[in-house]
């Protein structure tokens, strides 16, 4: 397990205690910013780079989940629109719940593992130790299950950074970085706020909330705001013990 104990020489991302609650105030605002950029017609191209990042987050959300539920990932396609889709396959475990927890994985799976990433922060070898596990799995992520050409360049890219920032970046610089990389997980199931709050999209295909209304039976509606309740919450709560030393 990961020890999460901040260094006792050390506050996350080394700054002053006057300086830490303008910090986390500055990333909770640059995700709120991010969530309604993402909104205007123009805002996916304006933040490309993290649009395509959360269509990963959200499609290897939904394909880990298959795999821990016993099912296997079969494949993720990016396009560079910025959409994606994941497909599994197999028997997963515990029937129309696990077929439920797949569709759930997409949208809340990310904010649990971003929730993870800001709180390493609290230690440098924590830090460490996740920049350089998201960088290994971007890699085996586009050797295992990335099949379009375009997702293969672009994560792979990606993967290379995030390796880089770990082997040579400075305390700070890497602090900085895997608390970003987590809010953008976190957030990067409101890449559509309207996706969470539809039934059925085009084609007739239901959407992971109307998955959800499927298998659980619950209203697709209910489950888009539990989604965003918990996900801003576990955002909220990891920035908040992230810049908080214990007393």
């Amino acid at each position: 397990m990961f020890d999460l104990r901040p260094d006792p020489k050390s506050t996350p991302l080394d700054v002053s205690a006057n300086e830490k609650p303008r910090s986390a105030l500055l990333l909770a605002i640059a995700a709120l910013v991010t969530i309604l950029l993402w909104q205007l017609p123009l805002g996916s191209y304006l933040l490309y780079p993290f649009t395509i990042l959360a269509t990963w987050f959200h499609e290897m959300g939904h394909g880990l989940t298959a795999v821990l539920l016993g099912g296997y990932f079969q494949e993720l396609v990016i396009d560079p629109a910025g959409s994606g889709f994941a497909r599994y396959g197999g028997e997963v475990l515990l029937g129309r719940l696990g077929h439920a927890l797949v569709a759930l994985g997409g949208p809340l799976g990310p904010a649990i593992a971003g929730s993870i990433f800001i709180l390493s922060s609290r230690s440098h070898r924590t830090t460490d130790i996740c920049l350089k596990a998201l960088g290994i799995v971007i890699l085996a992520s586009v050797f295992l299950w990335v099949r379009s050409l375009f997702g293969i360049v672009f994560m792979t890219g990606v993967g290379i950074a995030i390796l880089l920032v770990a082997s040579h970046g400075n305390h700070w610089f890497k602090g900085l970085s895997i608390q970003f990389l987590g809010v953008q997980a976190c957030i990067s199931t409101f890449q559509q706020v309207d996706y969470l709050f539809t039934y059925a999209i085009a084609g007739g295909q239901l959407s992971d909330t109307g998955l959800l209304q499927h298998y659980l039976w619950l209203p697709y509606w209910l489950w888009g705001a539990l989604i965003t309740v918990l996900t801003l919450g576990l955002l909220l709560w990891s920035l908040r013990v992230a810049y908080t030393r214990p007393r």
